[in-house]
């Protein structure tokens, strides 16, 4: 029986972060289009070295490969789903919050795509804040 995943996008952070526990090059997920999304914008940030989609196999999957530094410390500090299926947290553009005093990210998905809090501030957009990342 296969089993059913009621939050995709916490379930995409747990296993990043669990990678990043283990010290693992490369963490492999169910894909979807929200989460190559958040993938995307990861490596614009640069808190992952890249991504690859495999549609051909039987299950479609996800791949990141997770960033370390020079002495194997993760670039990834922090992980935090912030909207969930549950409780939805939509902000405006001018209640977009500030994370780590702008060392951290919060990732939004806006009526024109995903992005970064700076990029919705920028063109003054809100939306749902899925989540932050430092």
């Amino acid at each position: 029986m296969a089993s059913v995943i009621t939050d995709p996008v916490a379930d995409m952070l747990t296993r990043i972060r669990n990678g990043i526990n283990a010290r693992h090059v490369k963490v492999p997920m169910p894909l979807s289009k929200l989460k190559v999304r958040i993938a995307d914008v990861l490596k614009a940030e640069g808190f992952i070295e890249d991504y690859e989609v495999a549609k051909q196999a039987e299950k479609p999957t996800l791949t990141i490969q997770l960033r370390y530094d020079r002495n194997r410390d993760p670039v990834i500090t922090g992980l935090k789903r912030v909207s969930r299926p549950g409780l939805r947290q939509y902000v405006r553009s001018d209640r977009i919050p500030s994370i780590r005093n702008g060392l951290g990210i919060a990732i939004l998905s806006t009526s024109k795509g995903v992005m970064t809090d700076r990029e919705a501030r920028r063109q003054s957009l809100g939306g749902e804040l899925v989540c932050t990342v430092w």
